[in-house]
């Protein structure tokens, strides 16, 4: 293909000629070969909106002439627009502390830049890549801003996907509140619950997922930008740091603010950590939700076949007629995927040597795609499976009625000690309960039938007369 050749500090590289990108991001193209992982589209976008916000704060504080500052500002808005996804070749895996990439987000700005105002790629002015998109800035602070942006934006963006999720189960809950069926604990009989209870249970879980990443949320909002190459804030405005915030915020709608300590901002990533720490709170509550789903499916008969598995025009290989519950597999699949991105972050997390952690890139690729898979999975798994799911009463109404464990019912009236010997007579002779209770004279027909109300079991107090 057609090149174009560029000259920088280190000599001279070809580079194809229709590409934004200058000599250090061919370099590392060319060096990090590791991989096909790549930043999603909501790092780069962020990136956009990091190189704006530096540029006006840059202008607004008389650092950066207005027509220089002009042109990085639109080719940065383009960039958060999703323009020039394309030109962001990099792997996760280069540097830690991001420095390509920031590279790479710089010299395409300044060759669309340089574009606008009427210069070809490659020039390398009128607007420079260092001296100009990334004045007053360094990778250390510039990446490590960008994983707050990202990640504060795709929080803001998992939180109504999760209450997507959340609906759908609060709805069954309420639309099953007097379901009654049998309870299990240790995988065993026990008392009766109502199906609206189940769900209820799960809807209150997504709450609480939802509450942790409102918590998380200040700590995102701190910005590390303005602590430049180690923290002290060389080679910036004294406010650039409290005006990039601003701009930043007025972007994106979020309130951020300046880290008070930068040397924390850069030195660690304690709030990614926690933040993951969150979403892999969320996995393991969608682990059990979908485990939970899968067994009351289980059957049809053979095992518990409470709840249908909705038709989804999947089917065996060999199995004729054979629904499987395929959303409940994907969703606990991604759940467990969720959970190693955590332990990824956390490793990377506990890497901040001194005055810079350099396991950046691989923190923020593992919190964005924890993220997504919790977004996409929690939708999915409303749309397909809880809407769509149905109850069997009569297979509910048969497991309840066959429970050994509705004895319980009689520890306040015969004692603990001859309500075992009620449950364990019926198990023996395979017969009702009341009929053991009343073939060992502990109770009469009567008196069971009265004591002895499923619907009253599920909830404090029931009917004691």
């Amino acid at each position: 293909m057609p090149t174009r050749t560029e000259t920088d500090s280190l000599g001279s590289i070809e580079i194809d000629v229709d590409r934004y990108w200058g000599p250090q991001t061919e370099r590392a193209r060319r060096l990090f070969r590791i991989g096909t992982e790549r930043f999603p589209p909501g790092l780069i976008g962020a990136f956009g909106i990091q190189k704006q916000a530096a540029a006006e704060a840059n202008l607004a504080l008389g650092v950066l002439p207005e027509a220089l500052a002009r042109p990085i500002i639109a080719a940065a808005a383009e960039l958060a627009a999703g323009k020039f996804d394309d030109e962001f070749p990099l792997p996760v895996w280069q540097t830690g502390s991001g420095t390509q990439t920031n590279m790479n987000a710089n010299e395409v700005l300044a060759n669309r830049a340089n574009e606008l105002l009427g210069a070809p790629r490659g020039a390398r002015a009128p607007v420079h890549p260092n001296d100009h998109v990334n004045r007053g800035q360094s990778s250390n602070d510039s990446f490590p801003t960008v994983m707050h942006i990202a990640a504060a934006r795709a929080v803001t963006a998992l939180v109504p996907r999760l209450g997507r999720l959340r609906a759908a189960l609060e709805a069954r809950a309420a639309q099953w509140s007097g379901l009654v069926k049998l309870g299990r604990t240790h995988m065993m009989d026990a008392v009766p619950v109502t199906l609206g209870q189940e769900f209820g249970a799960w809807a209150r879980q997504i709450a609480l997922g939802q509450e942790r990443l409102a918590a998380v949320m200040p700590r995102l909002l701190a910005l590390a930008q303005g602590g430049t190459a180690a923290g002290t804030g060389l080679n910036r405005h004294p406010d650039f740091d409290r005006v990039f915030c601003a701009r930043a915020a007025a972007l994106t709608g979020l309130a951020f603010t300046p880290n008070p300590d930068k040397f924390e901002g850069m030195g660690a990533h304690d709030a990614l950590v926690e933040l993951s720490g969150m979403l892999n709170v969320i996995a393991v509550s969608l682990m059990k939700l979908g485990n939970d789903i899968r067994l009351l499916c289980s059957g049809p008969r053979g095992a518990i076949g409470e709840l249908i598995v909705p038709a989804d025009g999947l089917a065996s290989s060999i199995m004729p007629g054979k629904t499987n519950p395929t959303q409940c597999e994907a969703l606990t699949m991604l759940a467990a995927q969720v959970i190693g991105h955590h332990t990824a972050v956390t490793v990377a997390g506990a890497q901040g040597m001194l005055e810079l952690n350099v396991f950046k890139p691989v923190i923020i690729h593992n919190v964005l795609a924890a993220i997504r898979l919790l977004g996409d999975g929690a939708e999915s798994f409303a749309e397909h499976m809880i809407d769509r799911l149905e109850p069997d009463p009569a297979r509910i109404a048969a497991h309840l009625g066959r429970s050994l464990m509705l004895a319980t019912a009689l520890n306040p009236h015969i004692g603990y000690d001859k309500a075992v010997a009620v449950a364990k007579r019926a198990l023996a002779e395979d017969i009702p309960l009341r009929a053991a209770a009343v073939a060992l004279g502990v109770t009469t027909g009567e008196e069971f039938d009265r004591w002895v109300r499923p619907a009253e079991m599920t909830h404090p107090g029931g009917d004691d007369a």
